[in-house]
């Protein structure tokens, strides 16, 4: 398909650069089958969904991914910016580095210190080879726990960049981009749909009978990156690692069995329980990457529900979402969300849709 179907006009001010307080007074926009719309706030969720539903989380935890320093080549110096996107072993991340392209392997590279000095706080790695989505792969002199206290003590919270480019990263946002129930170490993003859920909206739920449940998907910086093709067939999606428990996988298929449905807290638990599921829609245990790329046309076989964010424009999330319920429905929504000042991106409002049929 042609990306430029995706394309919508963002005003810059419908950027969110902080959370609503609390977290789920956030507002959400219902999306039905039908296309219809209702405005609605995120503390209205149980009302919304039946006893027996189940919603589906991803727990990972983000890490402070967001590595500055500078390359050393000789006596030569220039400052570098590395993101890390996917843990490639015990010593050595995939990341995207700025600028990249005169980073050759070999390279050392030196972070959160001058590099005159071994001290605490300071990260030293050497570039590997570089992958065909453009991430170079870092070979840290630490590894193990040693290299993750490191990565913990020398890195920053890697916000978005359409946040990054307005302002700064501060200690809230190590609290604010953090779900309430992360704990798998291993995310450079948030999965931003689950930032909305506090104590309270948990036992609103539980009091109506929706179970929770849990996923891990660690979500990489590939998920900023844009898409810069004209065609959908030729757009090279990043990998992620994920897991599904088989306790998970059967206590899903239970609800499906029973005529409950599963509804995906974000795209990253969407995007995991399909990469798990058969195509009957059974979901089996699952662990490994996925780059799976959800576009119209696809046959949703595991999730009924999403609440999701809204998304970037031409973005592959947005694809995603106009697969599960419809381009013009979600261009019709996404319209109304304009208009009527919902709040975008990680730190925006929320959504909340009913898949369309087939």
């Amino acid at each position: 398909m042609r990306v430029d179907l995706f394309d919508f006009d963002l005003p810059d001010e419908r950027i969110a650069l902080r959370p609503a307080v609390p977290r789920d007074s956030a507002r959400l926009l219902r999306v039905d089958a039908d296309g219809g719309l209702q405005d609605l706030s995120v503390s209205d969720l149980a009302d919304l969904l039946e006893p027996g539903d189940a919603l589906v989380f991803n727990d990972t935890k983000v890490i402070p991914a967001q590595l500055e320093g500078f390359r050393s080549r000789g006596d030569n110096r220039q400052r570098i910016s590395a993101t890390l996107h996917m843990r490639a072993g015990a010593d050595r991340w995939k990341a995207f580095v700025r600028p990249g392209k005169r980073i050759k392997q070999g390279d050392r590279l030196h972070f959160g210190g001058d590099g005159s000095t071994c001290l605490t706080g300071v990260l030293d790695a050497t570039a590997g080879e570089r992958g065909e989505g453009g991430e170079l792969e870092l070979i840290f002199d630490l590894s193990g726990p040693a290299l993750d206290e490191a990565i913990m003590a020398t890195g920053h919270i890697p916000l978005p960049p359409y946040i990054a480019s307005k302002r700064g990263e501060d200690d809230q946002d190590r609290k604010d981009y953090q779900t309430i129930y992360a704990r798998e170490d291993g995310a450079v993003a948030a999965p931003t749909a689950g930032l909305h859920f506090t104590d309270a909206l948990f036992d609103k739920l539980d009091a109506r009978g929706i179970s929770r449940h849990f996923v891990t998907l660690h979500v990489g910086a590939g998920t900023f990156l844009p898409v810069k093709v004209d065609d959908t067939t030729e757009h090279l999606m990043h990998s992620e690692i994920g897991h599904v428990s088989a306790d998970t996988a059967a206590a899903l298929n239970a609800v499906h069995a029973r005529g409950g449905r599963v509804v995906s807290v974000g795209t990253t638990s969407l995007r995991l329980l399909e990469s798990a599921a058969n195509e009957d829609g059974t979901i089996q245990p699952w662990s490994g990457p996925t780059d799976i790329f959800i576009t119209p046309g696809y046959a949703f076989r595991a999730v009924d529900v999403l609440m999701t964010n809204f998304h970037l424009p031409r973005s592959t999330l947005f694809m995603l979402v106009s697969a599960f319920s419809g381009l013009e429905t979600m261009r019709s929504a996404y319209r109304h969300a304009i208009d009527t000042g919902y709040r975008f991106y990680s730190y925006g409002d929320s959504s909340l849709l009913f898949r369309s049929a087939p």
